[in-house]
């Protein structure tokens, strides 16, 4: 059975990095942009962060240029955007493509694991995937899902 520690990225600093890391964790995955009206969800993933990480949450951060070009910047780029802009200490990781031929293998196991209202193919920035602590997929969110609407869903995964 596929779970999360079948994977691998590369954060946004360049080092590999095993998603295996993160067993034992609720994780929610994220796909990211700095240049989206969506990009204000940055500052309630922080928060959801530091409320929920120390019961055992973390988010990973996916920037992708695929919807609308709204991503634009180098990784050094988006990480300077989050951190002066939304203070984001959650894991970040490089550009990577979550649709089509191209989309990073963590994805298309996501989404073709659980499709949404149209589909497999991620929808906008800011789709979102919880995980359970043993790297399983339990949900998928619409973009428009704020992080806010996720606090009964994590207080019941972290119970």
């Amino acid at each position: 059975m596929t779970v999360l520690s079948n994977f691998s990225a590369t954060k946004i600093t360049g080092e590999q990095v095993d998603l295996g890391s993160y067993q034992g964790k609720v994780v929610l995955v994220v796909n990211t942009a700095s240049q989206c009206g969506l990009t204000p969800q940055y500052a309630g993933l922080q928060k959801l962060y530091e409320n929920y990480a120390d019961r055992g949450l973390v988010i990973l951060g996916f920037p992708c240029d695929q919807f609308g070009h709204q991503e634009p910047g180098s990784e050094a780029e988006i990480a300077d955007f989050c951190e002066l802009n939304y203070g984001v200490s959650f894991p970040m990781f490089a550009k990577i493509e979550v649709n089509g031929p191209g989309a990073h293998p963590l994805y298309q196991w996501l989404t073709e694991t659980q499709p949404g209202e149209n589909g497999p193919d991620i929808e906008w920035n800011f789709a979102k995937f919880l995980l359970d602590r043993d790297g399983n997929l339990v949900k998928r969110y619409s973009p428009k899902t704020t992080p806010e609407d996720l606090t009964q869903d994590l207080d019941q995964a972290l119970a």
